[in-house]
């Protein structure tokens, strides 16, 4: 049903698939940006990384949900505010990621604030069952 594609031409990288392409039929889940925050509203960690984890812990939570898992997901789009240490959000995906193959696509945008001016990140995934 998916084929992660890493054309020779294009640089590759552990983190992410250059292209990922979804044969029907399939059922594809619409995970909105994700924060740094709890069922509650309590906002998790002061850093980079520590809010990261918890926006992975939140998607991870939407995503079984809908009866999926991150292994589902073929696209993550990720903001991140400015001044942030970029490398900090890639290692939390990556401790989340682990070695379950392939990674998903990703685009990640350095950005001047989010909504809630204590998030430093926010993510958002599609997901392909």
């Amino acid at each position: 049903m998916k084929t992660y594609l890493n054309p020779d031409s294009l640089s590759r990288n552990p983190a992410f698939t250059q292209a990922i392409v979804v044969e029907s039929p399939s059922r594809t889940v619409y995970v909105g940006g994700q924060n740094a925050i709890t069922a509650d509203g309590t906002i998790v960690g002061e850093t980079l990384s520590e809010q990261a984890h918890q926006a992975l812990r939140n998607l991870e939570a939407a995503l079984e949900a809908a009866g999926a898992k991150l292994t589902d997901v073929v696209r993550w789009n990720v903001a991140i505010v400015q001044g942030q240490p970029v490398g900090e959000g890639f290692g939390a995906f990556r401790e989340a990621w682990g070695d379950a193959g392939d990674p998903p696509t990703i685009t990640v945008h350095v950005v001047a604030g989010l909504a809630n001016p204590r998030f430093l990140v926010e993510i958002d995934a599609i997901a392909v069952l």
